[in-house]
């Protein structure tokens, strides 16, 4: 879905954030710091001198060289690079790399605080949400599992193609489809099947619907929090975010992307053999996990995580011949039907080569047993429950936003920190409340966020409502 932005937003990597690498225990890669750096986006006011110096600092990062790796690239691949369509979109976004930080500023409302006080809200019902429920079944040939959630969102699908369309262009589009090829031929075949499967149903080509289904490699943001309740049962609780960057509706005070997301998502119950495997919250056409539970074993989300050497940059080197990397929706879809415990789980996770970075969060099914496993894509870090963020009282839970949990947040956004505050407030006693008010809270619940979703992991139960933050209300 976003090859527009993909194969050459690795350029974007030099307008929003610093020079990374991690490793686990050292936290070492290379003699670099791989956790987000904030320092230059910290000196952003409203000043255009401001401005002016965060960008000619970031323009001096480095760019990603085809030398830098070892493995050859295809020869047609190369020809995209040449690609008039590609050269100008290069151009126009190190043209725009000022824009896109003023665009920090300009969507800031005029009240002077995202953060309202801790929310105090009731755990709805089962029926108050509005996200249909669908049963994937395994044993069906991989070409039809999802046929009746492509059959009932297939407006809303397409509606989501036309919007890239429109705001990318044909010929970026007509790009995606001419090399996209180079993308899913190199995919396990059950799941490019289920790719041919869901772009017979939708009308459009597999090019873009394979580009859907790795969008999660590159923009969204979200907070991830797993608690331990009074009754020893582990619990997790996630908002997930998209939109930023993808156009501000001034008029309705919406992401444009956000609210085309909101009416494609779904719960989806995965079974094998006529018996229930686990369930998962995403978007319709995405075959991938972003949030999920398997009954008695473990609950997992994804959170992105910005760094320069990022999901950009494998994107780029899986074009150019790389395929020992992880596509993130593959591997959590592998760890959700394989995995049988908590430490499997975990392992394969933290193990695993990624095409792009990104936070797991992770809680199992035993008293203390959580952790965020913080990714680059050859390196890990494992945080687990029992660790404290700065202010934070609590032991028996741990928040996940969009920064690396040793990094201190950047000015605009506290969403962790607050987030912390209201979990110590709210207490153990009540879990999915708990879990549910703490991610209602503004700004932990703002603009961008299209569903909340609450697990419990004893139970395998997974729960979801679609979300619309109304105003006052932060746009991130």
């Amino acid at each position: 879905m976003f090859l527009e932005t993909s194969v050459v937003c690795f350029i974007l990597i030099n307008i929003l954030t610093g020079e990374t690498h991690t490793a686990h225990g050292s936290l070492k890669t290379n003699g670099k710091s791989e956790k987000f750096d904030p320092n230059v986006l910290l000196e952003i006011n409203t000043s255009s001198n401001s401005v002016e110096h965060v960008t000619q600092s970031i323009s001096g990062c480095h760019n990603f060289k085809q030398s830098d790796h070892k493995n050859k690239p295809h020869t047609k691949t190369n020809r995209l690079f040449s690609e008039p369509a590609f050269q100008q979109l290069e151009k126009e976004l190190y043209k725009s790399r000022k824009e896109r930080i003023k665009q920090l500023l300009n969507h800031l409302p005029p009240y002077s605080s995202p953060f309202q006080g801790c929310a105090n809200e009731s755990f709805p019902s089962t029926k108050s949400g509005k996200v249909a429920t669908f049963k994937i079944d395994l044993g069906a040939k991989p070409e039809d599992r999802w046929m009746k959630v492509v059959k009932q969102k297939r407006s809303e699908i397409k509606r989501l193609a036309d919007f890239f369309e429109h705001k990318f262009g044909t010929k970026v589009m007509n790009i995606v489809d001419k090399y996209i090829s180079w993308l899913h031929q190199s995919l396990p075949h059950e799941y490019f099947m289920e790719l041919k499967g869901i772009a017979n149903w939708t009308g459009l080509s597999i090019g873009r619907v394979t580009l859907y289904n790795i969008f999660y490699e590159f923009f969204s943001i979200c907070t991830s929090i797993v608690m331990e309740g009074n009754d020893g049962h582990m619990y997790h609780g996630r908002n997930l975010d998209f939109g930023l960057f993808m156009g501000w509706d001034a008029k309705n005070h919406t992401w444009f992307l956000t609210e085309i997301l909101r009416p494609l998502i779904v719960k989806v119950d995965f079974f094998k053999d006529g018996k229930p495997l686990y369930s998962a919250v995403s978007y319709a056409g995405f075959t991938g996990v972003l949030t999920g539970v398997k009954k008695g074993r473990f609950s997992l989300s994804v959170n992105e995580r910005f760094i320069s050497n990022g999901g950009y940059v494998g994107l780029v080197e899986w074009i150019l011949g790389r395929r020992d990397l992880a596509w993130l929706g593959l591997l959590t879809r592998r760890v959700m039907q394989t995995a049988q415990s908590y430490q499997q789980a975990q392992d394969m996770l933290a193990s695993t080569p990624l095409v792009a970075p990104v936070y797991f969060i992770l809680a199992g099914n035993a008293s203390h047993q959580g952790c965020i496993i913080t990714r680059g894509r050859s390196s890990f870090d494992i945080w687990p429950l029992g660790s404290r963020h700065k202010g934070q009282s609590g032991d028996w839970y741990l928040v996940e936003t969009n920064f690396d949990h040793w990094s201190q947040t950047p000015f605009y956004d506290h969403r962790r920190e607050y987030a912390v505050q209201c979990m110590d407030q709210a207490g153990q006693q009540k879990p999915l409340q708990t879990l549910y008010s703490v991610l209602s809270t503004r700004p932990v619940l703002n603009k961008e966020t299209t569903l909340t979703a609450v697990m419990d992991v004893s139970a395998g139960r997974l729960q979801v409502w679609e979300r619309d933050c109304e105003d006052p209300c932060w746009p991130f």
